[in-house]
């Protein structure tokens, strides 16, 4: 009688690095084949760029530019993704009273434009007058027509508190349906995760030291969990030797201050990316008070002080 051997292939961690949506992704699947592995990830890169091509302010054709174009003068019908994701983000402004807002496009850019050099900060008359377009309740919505309006003629919507996140979320239910059991999406810092390395083992994840971005000053193992974090060392300027973070508040027009970085964790990473802006915006405070009452959230603050902020479902080691 012949004998027949069966020979047993170990998973391997493909990873691919590429830049989209302006950003770094990294994308990695855990797969027992090299060729199925980068079709997958080939195809988790599409489905990111399609989503980049709706969601884009650089290109005139876009429908989130065909919004903006038509503010104040007519409703523009959309994609139902899209609308979703407008009437989403919507209902987070209303979570955090308006410390998310799709809207924050319509700011003026002679405010803060952060790729020149800046000498002094705007008077607070000023920065009020400049953000008065700011104002989520001012996108109408038609569920039965799927029309987007905005009222005001000037303002602009913008994904850019949201969209990697989505994005992120969107590649990664791509490679669950194409079979792919473990993997993980970092779009630009934003990840998510799901499945175990090809150990068995959760996921490590490092929380950035916002005085040493490239370094981690706490880990997390986790496994179909999201990651984001929002930080002023991300994009910032210095005036009079003091440091001001790209994040404005919208209901001031001035940056916020206090905080260094803010890490939400959630099971979704569109959800992860929108909430940090906003309680980096809110404070530790009443940022963990929200995050507390919100099931499935959690979140991590490093204020200016360098003291930490958890949430009360927060584990670090």
């Amino acid at each position: 009688m012949q004998r027949s051997d069966t020979i047993c292939i170990a998973p391997l961690l493909y990873k691919q690095v590429l830049k989209l949506m302006g950003n770094r992704f990294e994308i990695s699947v855990v797969a027992d084949d090299k060729i199925r592995a980068n079709e997958s990830i080939a195809g988790a890169v599409e489905e990111i760029r399609r989503i980049e091509k709706l969601l884009t302010t650089f290109d005139e054709s876009s429908q989130t530019s065909l919004i903006n174009r038509n503010a104040g003068i007519a409703p523009v019908k959309v994609d139902k993704e899209i609308f979703d994701l407008i009437k989403r983000a919507g209902k987070i402004s209303d979570i955090t009273q308006g410390a998310f807002d799709i809207t924050y496009g319509s700011i003026d850019t002679r405010l803060w434009n952060f790729d020149k050099t800046m000498t002094r900060l705007p008077d607070p008359q000023t920065a009020k007058q400049l953000i008065r377009l700011i104002n989520y309740r001012n996108v109408i919505l038609n569920e039965r027509n799927l029309n987007v309006f905005l009222k005001e003629k000037g303002m602009r919507i913008g994904f850019g508190g949201i969209g990697k996140g989505y994005a992120a979320e969107m590649a990664k239910r791509f490679l669950q349906k194409k079979g792919i059991q473990s993997g993980i999406v970092n779009a630009g810092g934003d990840l998510t995760t799901w499945g175990y390395q090809p150990d068995g083992k959760p996921w490590t994840i490092g929380i950035a030291d916002p005085d040493a971005a490239r370094h981690a000053f706490s880990y997390l193992d986790i496994t179909d969990t999201s990651v984001a974090t929002s930080g002023n060392y991300e994009k910032f300027v210095l005036i009079g030797g003091k440091k001001y973070s790209h994040t404005i508040d919208p209901k001031t027009g001035l940056p916020v201050q206090g905080i260094k970085s803010v890490t939400i964790i959630s099971p979704n990473a569109e959800i992860a990316d929108a909430m940090a802006t906003p309680v980096m915006i809110m404070g530790p405070r009443v940022g963990l008070d929200m995050i507390n009452q919100i099931k499935g959230l959690a979140c991590i603050i490093i204020d200016d002080n360098d003291t930490i902020h958890t949430s009360d479902n927060i584990n670090l080691r």
